[in-house]
């Protein structure tokens, strides 16, 4: 397919748009699961090799959501986050690698994360608060300003999918690109230094999707807490 580099994948079943994502997600899923399978495969009281390492990410984790929804929050949805900031981690790094693309390059998987995240949130947002008091929020404190209130909040809240899926699919767009034209212009030696920038990049969008997530999480729950 034109305009595309080389992919191992690709080779095996084209390079038709379906074909690379399905092919590549289950390539990502099952990476995710093997390393997985490798921390749990053997818990140890004293960590060492995989399970050292997941450890460390889900205590990591951890310290990220505490400031936004306190630690008894944060280890209450760590599964979800964690989940999804090890699937992003290693869809981004697959697009670093010659021969593979990374997921998160494409506009529809990353809506589809943005969406799941934006329907969990307010479904917990409902379970915590009930409807009447999730609903309420929305309207503002002032029932005279109800009409206007609440049109802006269902946008604000719309628009943290755009946000979402925008800024994931964005960068790690940008970056498949800027990889794609600098391997076509120079050695493969001469790219080295820019591969770091990219892993940066990479850690960095992982990172930003965690925090929103926790972010509109605590919101949505945190009506129902007396901490806040």
């Amino acid at each position: 397919m034109e305009g595309r580099l080389f992919t191992f994948l690709g080779s095996i079943g084209g390079h038709g748009q379906d074909w690379m994502i399905l092919s590549h997600l289950a390539l990502t899923t099952i990476i995710v699961l093997l390393v997985a399978r490798a921390a749990t495969r053997k818990i140890q009281l004293v960590p060492t090799g995989t399970q050292n390492v997941i450890e460390a990410y889900l205590q990591g984790v951890v310290t990220i959501g505490v400031d936004s929804m306190g630690e008894k929050n944060s280890k209450r949805f760590l599964p979800l986050i964690a989940t999804l900031g090890l699937f992003i981690f290693v869809a981004n790094m697959m697009g670093i690698i010659p021969g593979f693309e990374s997921i998160t390059g494409n506009i529809n998987f990353t809506l589809a994360l943005a969406i799941m995240v934006f329907v969990y949130y307010n479904y917990v947002g409902f379970k915590e608060n009930g409807a009447g008091s999730y609903l309420g929020h929305m309207m503002g404190p002032v029932p005279a300003l109800a009409p206007l209130m609440f049109p802006i909040e269902i946008i604000s809240h719309i628009s943290r999918i755009v946000s979402l899926s925008f800024r994931l699919f964005g960068s790690i767009k940008g970056d498949d690109m800027f990889l794609m034209v600098l391997l076509m212009l120079v050695p493969w030696i001469a790219p080295l230094p820019a591969f770091f920038f990219l892993f940066a990049f990479g850690i960095l969008q992982t990172f930003v999707f965690m925090i929103l997530t926790y972010v509109y999480i605590a919101g949505s729950v945190m009506m129902a807490e007396e901490d806040h």
